[in-house]
């Protein structure tokens, strides 16, 4: 592997044996490199450098929404809840449902306002201890040491997760062990096969360590696809939507108010080709 002696990623995290090559998208600790196998695209960053970012994690206040980003996830929460009770067959009282990476608990809360019997696994202590103190069922640690047992939810939801880590795969086999038969699993990351990343490239945040803490992976439909076919599971569905060509700064607030704009109007055809950069995923154990 060509990459540099210090990089945190040395290898594919779906698993290829093949080379990293250098792309033509340019952040701070050097271009992200890809998959000559399967796509998947990976940071430089340095193992410190991606410890040091995954710090903003430790705060105990979490990633607890307020305002308008308290209506949205109660909003997006009722859709997954909604989705999750047609695909199971069974009533929202009935599912039991695990939030692997939960921070300090909202979607957790949010999916218990609804009646979901949920409960959440988080590595920072702080989050975690805050999340109980709430009064949520929420476990500290990594999922893998938890040891649930097998077969013990009718769904998990990895949010925003998968993009920190290096050795995806295990976890998501765990995932698979603790999920029952028909079970399912829904995911939300990027989707690096966007109309945004074609036309921002590095200046999409998304990829910036300094902006994320700890987005060091980053997946597109077919690689999230293969990843998930490996661990085991079948692959339900594949959807993407939004569409962004500038962060806000980057133009002055006139031109980027008009391709803001602009770029709405590529919502329907991104969710349509597929080409929208944030991705969910749902997927099945099999019977």
């Amino acid at each position: 592997m060509q990459v540099p002696h210090n990089s945190y990623i040395t290898s594919c995290p779906v698993g290829c044996d093949s080379d990293l090559l250098p792309t033509d998208i340019f952040l701070p600790e050097g271009p992200l490199k890809m998959c000559s196998a399967c796509g998947q695209l990976v940071s430089q960053c340095s193992e410190a450098a991606y410890l040091s970012s995954m710090r903003e994690f430790d705060d105990p206040e979490g990633t607890w929404p307020i305002g308008s980003a308290s209506r949205r996830l109660k909003q997006q929460t009722g859709r997954i809840i909604k989705k999750l009770e047609m695909l199971l067959s069974t009533s929202r009282n009935n599912i039991h449902l695990l939030d692997v990476g939960c921070s300090n608990g909202s979607f957790v809360s949010a999916a218990c306002s609804y009646g979901v019997e949920a409960e959440g696994v988080e590595p920072s202590p702080g989050p975690a201890q805050h999340a109980v103190n709430a009064g949520l069922k929420v476990h500290q640690g990594f999922i893998e040491d938890v040891n649930f047992e097998k077969s013990s939810f009718d769904a998990l939801t990895l949010f925003e997760v998968i993009e920190h880590l290096k050795d995806p795969l295990s976890l998501m086999k765990e995932c698979l062990r603790i999920l029952k038969p028909g079970g399912y699993m829904v995911l939300r990351t990027g989707n690096t096969d966007s109309f945004t990343v074609r036309f921002m490239k590095g200046r999409w945040l998304y990829f910036h360590l300094e902006i994320h803490g700890g987005h060091v992976s980053f997946y597109k439909t077919s690689t999230m696809k293969l990843l998930a076919e490996k661990a085991g599971f079948e692959v339900h569905s594949i959807r993407t939507h939004s569409v962004g060509l500038y962060e806000k700064g980057d133009i002055p607030y006139l031109p980027y108010r008009f391709f803001k704009i602009f770029s709405e109007t590529l919502n329907a055809p991104s969710k349509l080709l597929g080409k929208g950069h944030e991705m969910i995923v749902f997927l099945r154990k099999p019977l």
